[in-house]
């Protein structure tokens, strides 16, 4: 099964590589819940008052049967961020963590 995807830009231009990066790891969320029914992804830049580097913002709303699983960290913890495939990498991490413990809850 495909995972209908949604990617959206905010305060940063759409690049094709982003979301391809975006899809690429989405398509991998699969091998932990299989029956994933929508993926929204948010890319936001930081404002542009900022004086040090762009730290990027990652937001993933995961929709399975009966549950919605949102990863939403604050990036300004972690200066990785300021490039957006690490930011889009440990988003994805994370969220597959959020979908492992959704599977153990459900096995009991």
């Amino acid at each position: 099964m495909e995972i209908p995807i949604q990617v959206t830009f905010r305060d940063i231009d759409p690049t094709p590589a982003i979301e391809a990066s975006v899809r690429e790891h989405a398509s991998k969320l699969e091998k932990f819940h299989q029956r994933i029914t929508r993926c929204r992804v948010v890319v936001e830049a930081p404002h542009r008052h900022h004086h040090k580097g762009k730290i990027f913002h990652i937001r993933i709303d995961l929709t399975v049967p009966g549950h919605e699983l949102v990863v939403n960290r604050d990036p300004s913890q972690n200066h990785a961020h300021e490039d957006a495939y690490v930011a889009i990498r440990d988003a994805f991490e994370a969220a597959a963590r959020q979908l492992e413990d959704l599977v153990r809850r459900q096995r009991g």
